[in-house]
């Protein structure tokens, strides 16, 4: 994955929509080839069996799609595509260009999300990966022609200036995951459509997710890495070992659950999340 990709002239519009919106699109950062020989490598890999760091346990006769098509995790830690991937000096000059300066990769993600299947309820990545200073930021590729119908990423503008917000139950009907957070508007999401090779880069504060996937004959996928901005002095266990761009290694500290969380406080302005709330909900990763 060497091709090279000059973001020079388009970076003040990317780093300027990265701090008004809390989430920047780069269109065409990878190929379509490209993100066609990714598809189809991981659906080999999820044909062959289960792995480590899967979402549930691989089973092609369960009714739940989402078994069928389990999401995998820290692929990177055994599979030298996923690697090279994460670590893509593309990703890492859009990363430079958006946080000034090269960040650390902490996670690999490959969802499936085939015809049928639940979405993911609003939530905020920084709530699982805890990076502090600073935060997380997300690298979202997709591979298949992403919309609304086969339940594509939606994301709430303006959301990474909020602080992590207290997390409630979700409904677990819609979502594989059983954490959301509330909004003041409902309707605040909006949806991102995308087409292969094109990357969605977003800060850990952003609050996003998604819907089902309602189509009866198309899949949603897409990869997904994790960062961390590249003065951060810890992260959640489950991340270690964090690495460098160039691949290497390097030692973070851990980061603890729990804290404070933002609640909604109604002011003559709106509403407004206070940290007045005690994080009593905690996950290992997402």
């Amino acid at each position: 994955m060497s091709v090279s990709y000059n973001i020079d002239g388009q970076a003040t519009a990317y780093r300027d929509e990265f701090e008004q919106t809390g989430y920047s699109l780069v269109r065409g950062l990878f190929s379509a080839d490209e993100a066609e020989r990714l598809r189809e490598h991981y659906m080999e890999l999820r044909n062959r069996g289960s792995y480590k760091n899967d979402f549930s346990g691989h089973n092609g006769n369960d009714r739940d799609p989402l078994r069928r098509y389990p999401r995998m995790a820290q692929m990177h830690r055994w599979d030298d595509t996923s690697l090279q991937w994460m670590i893509d000096p593309r990703i890492d000059q859009v990363m430079t260009t958006l946080l000034g300066r090269s960040p650390y990769a902490v996670q690999t993600m490959i969802y499936f999300k085939p015809p049928g299947s639940r979405g993911q309820a609003l939530h905020q990545d920084n709530f699982y990966l805890k990076a502090e200073p600073g935060t997380c930021v997300a690298a979202w590729m997709a591979l298949d022609h992403v919309d609304r119908d086969n339940g594509c990423l939606e994301v709430v503008p303006g959301s990474h200036r909020w602080p992590i917000l207290c997390t409630e139950k979700a409904d677990t009907t819609v979502s594989f995951t059983d954490v959301t957070v509330p909004l003041p508007d409902p309707q605040a999401a909006v949806p991102v459509v995308m087409e292969p090779g094109d990357v969605l880069f977003f800060h850990g504060a952003l609050v996003h997710g998604s819907n089902p996937n309602v189509t009866t004959d198309r899949f949603r996928r897409a990869l997904i890495g994790h960062y961390i901005e590249g003065e951060a002095e810890k992260v959640a266990s489950y991340y270690h070992p964090a690495l460098r761009m160039d691949g290497s290694e390097l030692t973070l500290d851990v980061a603890e659950g729990g804290g404070e969380c933002g609640e909604w406080t109604d002011t003559p302005d709106g509403p407004v999340a206070v940290l007045t709330g005690l994080q009593t909900i905690t996950r290992k990763h997402e």
